[in-house]
């Protein structure tokens, strides 16, 4: 039995832009960096076992600012990565509809092995990453620790919680994903249940200006 706290990266200039990342290694931008500060004060409480985090820096600078309070390393783990684009990443979300017009509209149709144009690296297609962020999260909830934290991007909180609500790929999202919002869900040992989504009380304007005085 194991509780998670999953948890998206602080805010990037690229979040703000609306600018694809995938892969591509941005990192925190002043208020991210705000954020995960917060957020490092708001797990002081939480007895946490172990954190876990993407290898890329947004979600690693996310998760130290956990670790060093409670004095634990990061563990990183590259399955915890976002969905590979291909050549959407770097792009902004109307270049992408300008350059790849089919491509886009089996991407907005939420096509789920729809595989988009290589760019550096090769696309994952929806099932791909799915299958690879669901097998990640399970493998760490399954480890044997009582509350651990995993720090991470929003296309895998959303995989998380369609498997977990089992909903598929098909429906448009109605739920949240905020930058350094916390979502805590249990592993009873052969499934997730969330238990809370999208906490941001931490976020707060009050909160936020505390940290910078």
């Amino acid at each position: 039995m194991t509780d998670i706290l999953l948890i998206r990266h602080g805010e990037t200039d690229w979040n703000v832009d609306k600018r694809l990342q995938g892969h591509i290694d941005i990192p925190l931008n002043a208020e991210g960096q705000r954020q995960a500060a917060a957020l490092g004060r708001a797990l002081d409480s939480e007895a946490l076992d172990a954190i876990y985090a993407s290898d890329l820096q947004r979600a690693r600078d996310t998760a130290q600012a956990v670790a060093s309070r409670q004095g634990k390393s990061v563990q990183l783990d590259p399955a915890l990565r976002e969905r590979c684009y291909g050549g959407f990443e770097g792009l902004l979300h109307h270049d992408i509809q300008q350059r790849y017009p089919a491509d886009f509209a089996a991407w907005k149709a939420r096509e789920p092995d729809a595989r988009y144009p290589a760019g550096e690296r090769a696309a994952e297609t929806m099932r791909e990453f799915s299958a690879r962020v669901v097998g990640a999260v399970t493998r760490l909830a399954a480890g044997g620790h009582r509350k651990i934290a995993i720090v991470t991007h929003g296309g895998v909180l959303e995989c998380i919680y369609r498997w977990t609500r089992q909903t598929g790929f098909a429906p448009a999202r109605d739920f949240d994903i905020f930058n350094a919002g916390i979502n805590r869900l249990h592993w009873d040992g052969e499934r997730l249940q969330i238990i809370r989504w999208a906490d941001i009380a931490h976020l707060s304007p009050r909160v936020l200006d505390e940290i910078d005085r």
